[in-house]
């Protein structure tokens, strides 16, 4: 089975999801990607700084992220049985195409919301961060009683 997670950058709640998946999925016949839409690969100082801080404050949760940023392609998408949409900003019908997709592709959004810098941002990237957690824990009990 193979998961695809996805957000709009590809730069924190799809790695999010994808790295604490990783993290907590036993089973082997499942494997987890992530993608954004839209590739995030020209950075100014201010975001690569916010980058930097999710990515610190990912790993006060035991949570490892790796750098760089994946953006979606006919050919990840033709492997993937399900996708899971953890952003709020990514329409759910950009998968209806099942000319390329898997006919029994399930697609699950999760509506986590972007994380911009603002008052307490530390919280809310805490907030989002127990969220996603939360949504992977629920589906890694999900997918093994699926699977056994």
């Amino acid at each position: 089975m193979n998961i695809l997670f996805i957000c709009k950058h590809n730069v924190f709640r799809s790695k999010i999801a994808e790295a604490y998946f990783k993290k907590v999925n036993k089973n082997k016949e499942i494997n987890a990607d992530g993608a954004g839409i839209i590739k995030a690969d020209i950075f100014g100082e201010i975001e690569r700084k916010i980058v930097k801080f999710q990515r610190e404050t990912a790993r006060e949760f035991g949570i490892e992220v790796k750098d760089g940023s994946k953006s979606m392609s006919v050919s990840l998408l033709k492997k993937q049985d399900m996708i899971i949409i953890v952003a709020n900003n990514i329409p759910p019908e950009i998968f209806n195409n099942k000319f390329y997709l898997k006919k029994n592709l399930k697609v699950v959004v999760w509506k986590i919301f972007d994380v911009e810098k603002e008052k307490g941002y530390k919280e809310v990237v805490k907030k989002a961060i127990k969220s996603i957690m939360e949504r992977v824990d629920k589906l890694v009990e999900e997918l093994k009683w699926r699977l056994i």
